[in-house]
């Protein structure tokens, strides 16, 4: 399989922050959970999509506020109702990681809140996956 990245950019923010004034771990999580949702939506061509599994996550460095943080997202594995990614974070200021989530995975639901099989063996980065009805 092709490898196709996503790639999006936060910026540190006074509300992303912890007690130590660095980047609080949970506003990570909550990126990486978004983004990886966006790309197995356009992915999938599906809006009906879950969160079913996260590897351990180690975080080996921070960022502070003002920096600009890197998400990279990458498809690695295709299952029958499944998208399973790989995420990598980083400081683009520093250009240390900041922490790599080796599985992400997300399923396709069907309009009946079941896993549903999606078609897909592997990554686009066109556009003609995009859900266009949110019927249903």
């Amino acid at each position: 399989m092709a490898e196709t990245s996503f790639r999006t950019r936060k910026w540190v923010r006074p509300e992303d922050l912890n007690a130590n004034d660095t980047l609080f771990g949970g506003s990570v999580l909550r990126w990486v959970d978004e983004e990886a949702a966006i790309y197995a939506i356009l992915q999938l061509g599906n809006h009906r999509v879950v969160t079913k599994y996260m590897s351990s996550v180690e975080f080996v460095s921070s960022a502070r506020l003002g920096d600009l943080v890197e998400l990279g997202l990458t498809a690695t594995r295709f299952g029958r109702t499944s998208l399973t990614m790989r995420v990598e974070v980083r400081n683009m200021v520093t250009h240390a990681p900041i922490v790599t989530v080796d599985e992400v995975v997300f399923v396709n639901m069907g309009t009946d809140g079941r896993p549903a099989p999606h078609g897909f063996t592997e990554a686009t980065q066109t556009r003609d996956r995009v859900p266009r009805d949110r019927q249903g």
